[in-house]
């Protein structure tokens, strides 16, 4: 059975720009935080890693920094962008850890997790326009 595709909207209400083909991210691995029912994370917010959240999340349980080549994962280094769980990201919000994000590629899914201010308030884009 073929997964399908919620539609390509973000949290702006406009199209959803890619995140990231370098590394290649996103649910669909499309390059985009493209979400679906069985996408049950929620890769869905479009994040800018730092050395302390890739920290933080390797601290949690999920080392996003160490290379995986089974799974043709070379692990992620600050400054690469990224579709991360909308949990994780309002978790790493809550730790004061969480990362930049870029709305236009925050997929609209992601407000059923994190409310528009918190996002809001770790855009590097801007908020409307």
């Amino acid at each position: 059975m073929a997964l399908r595709m919620d539609a390509s909207v973000n949290v702006l209400g406009d199209r959803l720009e890619p995140c990231s083909r370098d590394p290649l991210t996103g649910f669909f691995r499309n390059g985009a935080c493209d979400t679906c029912a069985e996408d049950r994370g929620s890769h869905t917010v479009c994040a800018v890693m730092t050395a302390e959240f890739l920290a933080f999340s390797k601290y949690v349980g999920n080392d996003l920094s160490t290379p995986r080549p089974e799974f043709a994962f070379s692990g992620l280094k600050p400054g690469d962008q990224w579709c991360l769980c909308a949990g994780r990201f309002l978790q790493a919000h809550d730790e004061g850890v969480a990362p930049r994000i870029r709305l236009r590629a925050t997929h609209a899914r992601a407000l059923e997790i994190v409310p528009l201010e918190v996002l809001q308030e770790h855009a590097l884009d801007a908020a409307g326009g």
